[in-house]
């Protein structure tokens, strides 16, 4: 017997298709904007596996979180770099922060 629903790949590859929604709405955008939802886009594919494990009525619903996590992901790390480069900088004594309990020099 053969498959009664289409696999996750087919629903997430079928929502990318030349008349789909999202298709249209990719045409619509300027040409940086392609590029961006493009990247997104490839996000949620990197989630294909665990959007088929979680087997959920609306796989688009899936998608987006996928994307969220990603994003989540790129946060957390562009906050890291950022933690590191402001310490660096308050190892220079003109940017260090005040010490309430350190006499000013």
């Amino acid at each position: 017997m053969g498959r009664t629903l289409p696999s996750i790949t087919q629903v997430f590859l079928s929502e990318l298709g030349s008349g789909s929604s999202i298709a249209r709405f990719r045409r619509g955008l300027r040409r940086s904007d392609q590029y961006v939802l493009d990247g997104l886009l490839a996000a949620a594919h990197q989630h294909l596996a665990p959007a088929a494990y979680a087997a959920h009525n609306l796989p688009f619903e899936v998608f987006l979180l996928a994307v969220v996590l990603e994003q989540q992901k790129e946060l957390r790390r562009l906050q890291q770099r950022l933690g590191l480069e402001l310490d660096e900088a308050f190892d220079d004594p003109l940017l260090r922060r005040p010490d309430p309990g350190r006499p000013d020099d």
